[in-house]
């Protein structure tokens, strides 16, 4: 095996992230179903719950989204839910962003150094589904 097929490990899912129009509308109703966020989140523009085996569940505003996509619109008709697959690494994020993509699968943004320290791509399921890939920076 070469360097360049060197192997990869396979990602783990590790994050699922709503989009939302109304951060304190959102967190009371996930907070009704038992999720427990940080008191005094609701003008936050991202929050996070933990939720069993180890999954989060995250909420970011329309606007924090915007922030690092500017092209994104809300979908209409519903599809506001993102997962998100945590990678080894910055190189695996950019591997596995190109497997996917050269397999025909839709890509929405290209891999980047997001501002909050991770390695981010996101890729199209083949229901239109945005698909987060992300690794630590500091892991590289």
């Amino acid at each position: 095996m070469t360097s360049r097929t060197a192997a990869r490990t396979t990602p783990r899912f590790d994050l699922i992230g709503l989009v939302v129009s109304d951060m304190a509308a959102s967190l009371a109703f996930y907070r009704r179903l038992g999720l427990v966020f940080p008191e005094g989140a609701g003008s936050a523009p991202h929050v996070e719950a933990e939720l069993p085996g180890g999954l989060r569940l995250a909420l970011d505003t329309e606007d924090t989204v915007r922030s690092f996509h500017p092209g994104w619109r809300p979908p209409v008709g519903g599809g506001r839910i993102g997962l998100a697959f945590l990678c080894d690494g910055p190189a695996d994020v950019d591997a596995l962003y190109g497997e996917l993509t050269a397999s025909g699968y839709g890509a929405e943004l290209e891999p980047f150094d997001a501002p909050w320290g991770m390695r981010y791509a996101v890729v199209h399921d083949p229901d239109g589904n945005g698909v987060d890939l992300f690794a630590h920076l500091d892991t590289a």
